[in-house]
């Protein structure tokens, strides 16, 4: 049985190691957007290369982050996670020196790979290195540090891309994991489950990540209207069904296809599609439109959008004590819809936009939105599946919110009319905008509608630690992926 405690050198350790991987990752998916026009007028990259510098990134974290969490479990969390970061620094160095916008594409693919090995390791070490009665501190340390990382990711990026430059936005993460990766082979203990796994689904992973990467070229890349464009939303489509095919059949998948069986499970990712399509797409454009717009800089466009994360931190564990009392039914419908006044409230946000009476209202209303819904959203999935696939079930409620964020960055610049070369002119941008701000709003309302139709009371005392003190706001909170055959000891989940 794990047995550091908390209050112990090796506890600190373990816990400063496990907060700066995770804060690698969770930097990176926030400061990006804040650098794209920078990046765009520097490599002389058009609207679709922006695309694909976000896109490249989750494409490779959604599609692979279950089997990162499998690696763990079989081969050790330590090494993984030691892996993941050495990795995910490599790929930061790579796009920090990028001479132009497909190395540049290609490196935020490799990055992504090294997320999915190190951050379902990060809680997963907390979780299997600590005391039963030092875990849910530990895990809500872990998560309130994180979540202050990413209050400062959008502040911290602006400053180096106004500063020193875009690139460092990157370069940044190299001295972190010089820090992180000799504390974890030093003072982390090793875990993992060893013998107790069947294979790996790498097959099941191809396919999934093929199936988006096609979809995403063939939406974003719609607009040339070419054979190619064609074949690749078929093969995208045709790849989708082989996944389904792979994950029904195989003797040890990595999504078994009957925690679907779970109504409440369904009902709550479709809604998860909805609420974090909207966010993906939203927090793409909206630092361009401050940016391209409103004539914020770099700086002030990240930290306009600092209060909903700030909310976020302080509030969360109220709204999970709240929706503890009242079920998970209200808040998942009510949090959409304010979500959705807040991206309607953006609006408002065009050329010479004040801060207070324009961006601030929007950004509130928000950030009040997600507090409302995100860690009812977390605990309804949680409870919605037996113990013993808690990890496996968090796991794919973490996948689905990125991948419907890729394809919203895909799709929605498609849907506003957005040409290759919008961002560069303010007025065809801010009507863009307008437009997809609406198309944001009615992913939401369904979203809304779905929980009002499908959610229902859950099991009392279904609060996470990493629920309550959460503050990402690109996908829900990872409850720490663990292999679904693996019940979890006392203590544990």
């Amino acid at each position: 049985m794990p047995d550091v405690r908390l209050a112990s050198p090796q506890g600190k350790w373990i816990l400063l190691t496990t907060v700066l991987g995770s804060s690698m990752a969770m930097l990176d998916s926030t400061v990006v957007n804040v650098a794209l026009p920078r990046i765009g007028e520097d490599l002389d990259a058009d609207l679709a290369a922006l695309q694909w510098t976000v896109n490249a990134y989750m494409l490779t974290l959604a599609g692979l982050i279950l089997l990162g969490g499998s690696l763990g479990d079989r081969y050790g969390r330590r090494r993984i996670f030691v892996i993941g970061v050495v990795w995910f620094a490599l790929a930061s160095l790579l796009c920090g020196i990028a001479p132009n916008a497909g190395v540049l594409v290609a490196a935020r693919a490799l990055q992504g790979i090294g997320g999915a090995l190190l951050t379902p390791g990060s809680l997963a070490l907390i979780q299997a290195s600590f005391h039963p009665d030092d875990r849910a501190r530990a895990v809500g340390l872990w998560s309130g540090f994180g979540g202050v990382g990413a209050a400062v990711g959008p502040f911290l990026g602006g400053w180096l891309v106004d500063g020193p430059g875009w690139r460092w936005v990157f370069l940044l993460n190299v001295p972190l994991a010089l820090a992180c990766a000799p504390i974890a082979v030093r003072h982390v203990p090793e875990s993992g489950d060893g013998g107790k796994h069947g294979g790996f689904d790498v097959l099941g992973a191809v396919l999934g990540a093929l199936s988006l990467a096609l979809v995403t070229y063939a939406l974003i890349e719609a607009q040339d209207g070419s054979v190619v464009v064609a074949v690749s939303a078929t093969a995208g489509v045709a790849a989708g069904v082989a996944f389904v095919y792979v994950e029904k059949h195989r003797s040890d998948p990595m999504m078994p296809l009957g925690i679907f069986a779970s109504r409440q499970f369904t009902a709550v990712n479709l809604v998860t599609l909805c609420v974090y399509a909207a966010l993906g797409g939203f927090f793409f454009l909206a630092a361009l439109q401050l940016q391209v717009v409103s004539g914020y800089s770099a700086l002030g466009a990240g930290t306009a959008l600092l209060p909903t994360t700030v909310l976020m931190l302080l509030l969360s564990a109220r709204s999970g004590a709240l929706a503890d009392r009242i079920g998970p039914r209200i808040p998942l419908t009510v949090g959409p819809l304010l979500c959705a006044v807040g991206m309607l409230l953006m609006l408002r946000v065009g050329r010479d936009a004040s801060y207070v009476a324009d961006v601030l209202p929007a950004v509130l209303v928000l950030g009040v939105g997600l507090v409302t819904l995100v860690a009812p959203l977390t605990a309804t999935v949680l409870a919605s599946v037996d113990v013993a696939r808690a990890g496996l079930a968090s796991g794919i409620n973490n996948a689905a919110a990125r991948a419907a964020g890729l394809i919203a960055v895909a799709a929605l610049p498609l849907l506003a009319g957005m040409g290759e070369e919008a961002y560069r002119s303010p007025d065809a941008f801010d009507t863009a905008f307008g437009r997809a701000m609406l198309w944001c709003a009615g992913a939401l309302v369904v979203g809304s509608a779905i929980a009002f139709a499908t959610v229902r009371p859950l099991p009392p005392d279904c609060r996470k630690p990493e629920c309550l003190h959460h503050g990402s706001i690109n996908s829900p909170p990872l409850e720490g992926v663990r292999s679904k055959s693996r019940v979890p000891t006392e203590g544990e989940g």
